[in-house]
């Protein structure tokens, strides 16, 4: 038997998940910088300026400096940045090649710049790294990949999204727009 995916209606809800932040352990302004990116405390500006003055000021390790070039990017991203954003996540891949959150982050922003293409590299590197909110690196590359016209692939990572994050209502959304017919 075989499976065909059909698309349904028009790309509704059209807005990548861009959630993980990066944690940042210890305080300072860093941490400031985390807890804006994942509360939204702070205004825009003002978030994105603490993360800067953390990343010019304070002695951060590796790993800090690496998510807090995240956090920043995610900040950006938020402000339409998109240019700043992925300099941003691409500094801290520079420094922590390995951080899922950070290649989700990015696929979100080439979304966002209609870069498919570069969105599904970014989003299949989140997923081969078991990102935290794997459940997004998932539904983004669904985006990505109708986009570019793999409806059966966008269709079956939006299952996997939802198998991982049931209560999701962007999932469903999306997902009513498919009909799934045996040929």
């Amino acid at each position: 038997m075989i499976r065909t995916v059909v698309f349904a209606g028009v790309l509704l809800g059209f807005t990548p998940i861009a959630a993980a932040q990066v944690t940042v352990i210890g305080g300072g302004l860093a941490k400031d910088c985390y807890q804006a990116a994942k509360y939204g405390l702070l205004s825009s500006t003002s978030a994105e300026d603490t993360c800067s003055r953390a990343l010019e000021h304070e002695a951060l390790n590796l790993s800090n400096r690496a998510a807090t070039y995240t956090n920043r990017g995610v900040l950006r991203m938020r402000q339409g940045k998109l240019d700043a954003a992925l300099a941003d996540y691409a500094a801290s891949k520079r420094i922590s090649p390995e951080s899922g959150p950070t290649w989700l982050n990015e696929g979100a922003a080439y979304i966002l710049q209609q870069d498919y293409a570069a969105a599904i590299v970014s989003l299949d590197r989140a997923i081969e790294l078991n990102s935290s909110d794997l459940y997004a690196a998932y539904y983004n590359r669904a985006l990505a990949r109708e986009r570019t016209g793999d409806v059966q692939g966008a269709y079956y990572d939006l299952v996997k999204s939802k198998e991982l994050n049931p209560d999701s209502p962007q999932t469903d959304i999306q997902l009513e727009r498919f009909t799934v017919t045996t040929n």
